[in-house]
């Protein structure tokens, strides 16, 4: 049974479905899924799980993003990148300054209200909105609360503005482009982005999309594997003993022996990751959340 991660390295131009499927095809695993989609034009990190480990895609996606983007100013689109239909032109500020686009930069750091592009996977009564869009429907999404760690001028060069940007979790860098343009006077699109980091899966780790592809040909794919524990990392590790194993893979609690909170990853005796369990600080107990090893699996 396959039950592990990989880090890909996503060129631009296909979509994260494109790479699930294909990924599906080269290993034989049915069950693949990935932890925060990446646009057709984006490039980097995508995390993928296999197997069982679809099962823990929730804790990946929910964390912290990192990219570099590149933003060029003076041009909107429909979709607020590259890809999509110019709506408008417009003159740049004259004489506009580093020090004008860093005072505008400062407006987006912290806790702000970001809508959704339109054209975006967000459901709308149960449909993507850009599926609702593409049929001629008139969408309103609205706005949601985001995070923006961090956000620094790398390089100011008109018309191009490149930004490194670390993120909450559903965060839109096309949006950030949009509403930074606007505030400037005069638009701006997405026309580069990196992802370098999610979560603690980087960059510099991950495997390119040319190399996986061979993998899949010779047969050498699962030397890309990483073990599923890491979508928890820095949660407590439970070493279960005989009789714990036996009762969290009946569903059952095990005592904590302690304050006990959040998360934890269990193991069997023999090593094996097998659960994740969350704390019942009433109960003095982990009780079991997803559990991977069942009774008679061996």
């Amino acid at each position: 049974m396959v039950f592990g991660l990989l880090n890909v390295n996503k060129p631009s131009g296909p979509t994260s479905h494109d790479i699930v499927a294909a990924v599906r095809r080269g290993t034989g695993v049915r069950r693949v899924g990935h932890a925060g989609t990446l646009d057709p034009l984006a490039e980097g990190v995508l995390v993928l799980a296999l197997g069982p480990a679809t099962r823990l895609t929730e804790y990946l996606s929910g964390s912290d993003k990192e990219y570099l983007a590149t933003l060029t100013l003076g041009l909107s689109t429909d979709t607020y990148d590259a890809e999509g239909q110019i709506v408008a032109r417009r003159d740049l500020p004259p004489d506009l300054t580093v020090e004008q686009v860093e005072v505008v930069l400062s407006r987006f750091r912290g806790e702000i209200e970001q809508t959704p592009p339109v054209y975006s996977a967000v459901k709308v009564a149960g449909k993507s909105a850009h599926a609702r869009v593409r049929a001629g429907e008139m969408v309103r999404l609205k706005p949601r609360r985001v995070t923006i760690r961090s956000l620094q001028l790398l390089t100011y060069d008109p018309p191009e503005i490149r930004l490194r940007v670390v993120c909450s979790a559903g965060t839109y860098i096309r949006s950030l482009a949009h509403d930074i343009g606007e505030i400037l006077g005069c638009g701006a699109i997405l026309s580069a982005l990196t992802r370098t980091a999610s979560g603690r899966f980087r960059l510099e780790e991950a495997v390119s999309w040319e190399t996986l592809r061979a993998a899949f040909d010779d047969g050498s794919w699962r030397a890309f594997l990483l073990p599923p524990d890491l979508a928890l990392e820095g949660t407590p590790r439970i070493r279960l003993d005989e009789e714990g194993l036996a009762r969290v893979q009946h569903g059952q609690p095990i005592p904590a022996g302690g304050n006990v909170s959040g998360l934890a990853r269990a193991y069997a005796p023999d090593g094996r990751f097998v659960a994740v369990l969350f704390g019942d600080p009433a109960g003095g107990v982990w009780r079991p959340r997803k559990v991977f090893l069942t009774s008679g699996s061996g």
